[in-house]
C-alpha cells in the first residue's frame, strides 16, 4: 500500500511532465500555431495564445484537485500563465503602435516578478515548520537529520546550525534574484525590436513569448543549478565541522 502511494506521488510531481505541459507544449503552439492560415494547426495568435495559456492552466487546477495540496511551483506557474494572458490581451486588444511598444517591459517585468516571489517564499517560510529550504537542499532525503541534530546538540551548537541554514537560505534566494535580471534582459532582447507597425505583429509577438518561455525556464534552473551546487558542499563542510561526523554519516545510506 505504501508502495502505491510513493509511486503515485512520483508520478504526480514527475519534473519532465511539468516540463513537457508548462514548456515545451505551449512554446510549440506559439511558434508553429500562431499563424492564420488553411492548415489544421494554423490557428491565428488569439486562439494560439489562448490554447497556450489553457493548456497549463488546466493542468495546475488538475494536479491541485488531484493532490489537495499547492505545489509552490504549480502556483507559480499558473500566476504566470494569468499574467501572460492578462498582458497579451490588453497589448492585443489595441492597435495604437505607442502601446504596443511597452511589450518589452511589461514582459520583462513579468518576467522578473515571478523568480522573485518563488525566491521571497524561501524566506518566509524559513523560520516555520516547514521551510522550503528544506525541501530543496536539507531535506531528509539527503541528509540524516536525527544524527545531525544530536550530534549538533551534544556539542552545543544549535545556534551555529541555525545560521548556517540562515546564511544557505540567503544564498539560494541570490540566485532567484540573478535570474530575475536575467529574465528582464531576456524579455528586453527578444520583443524590444518587434515592429508594433507590422501587418502580423500578433503572430510574431506570439513567436517572441514562445522563445521567452521556452530560455525563461533554463535562465531561472541555472543559476539554480550553480548555486545550488555550491551551497550543498558548503552545508557539508558546515555540518562536519559543527557535528564532528564524517560525510557518510551526514548523508542518509545509499
Amino acid at each position: 500500500m505504501t508502495t502505491t502511494k510513493n509511486t503515485t506521488a512520483q508520478k504526480q510531481d514527475n519534473p519532465l511532465t511539468d516540463i513537457i505541459v508548462n514548456v515545451i507544449i505551449p512554446v510549440l503552439i506559439l511558434s508553429k500555431c500562431s499563424k492564420e492560415g488553411e492548415k489544421f494547426y494554423q490557428l491565428g495568435p488569439y486562439l494560439a495564445m489562448g490554447l497556450a495559456i489553457a493548456i497549463p492552466l488546466a493542468y495546475g487546477i488538475w494536479h491541485f484537485l488531484k493532490t489537495k495540496k499547492l505545489n509552490i511551483f504549480s502556483a507559480v506557474g499558473v500566476g504566470n500563465v494569468l499574467l501572460t494572458g492578462l498582458i497579451t490581451i490588453y497589448l492585443f486588444s489595441t492597435d495604437d503602435p505607442e502601446t504596443r511598444k511597452l511589450a518589452p517591459y511589461l514582459f520583462g517585468i513579468k518576467e522578473a516578478i515571478q523568480p522573485l516571489i518563488l525566491g521571497s517564499l524561501f524566506l518566509l517560510t524559513h523560520r516555520t515548520s516547514t521551510p522550503l529550504f528544506n525541501a530543496f537542499i536539507y531535506n531528509d532525503a539527503i541528509f540524516d537529520h536525527n544524527r545531525i541534530n544530536k550530534a549538533v546538540k551534544e556539542k552545543d551548537n544549535e545556534s551555529n546550525l541555525s545560521k548556517l541554514l540562515w546564511s544557505s537560505t540567503l544564498l539560494f534566494f541570490g540566485s532567484f534574484c540573478i535570474s530575475a535580471v536575467l529574465n528582464l534582459g531576456l524579455a528586453y532582447y527578444f520583443l524590444h525590436d518587434l515592429n508594433p507597425h507590422a501587418e502580423n505583429w500578433k503572430e510574431l509577438y506570439n513567436k517572441d513569448v514562445g522563445k521567452i518561455t521556452g530560455w525563461g525556464y533554463l535562465v531561472i534552473g541555472l543559476p539554480l543549478l550553480v548555486i545550488g551546487g555550491f551551497i550543498l558542499m558548503r552545508m557539508l563542510r558546515g555540518l562536519k565541522n559543527l557535528t564532528g561526523l564524517a560525510t557518510e554519516k551526514i548523508m542518509q545510506a545509499r
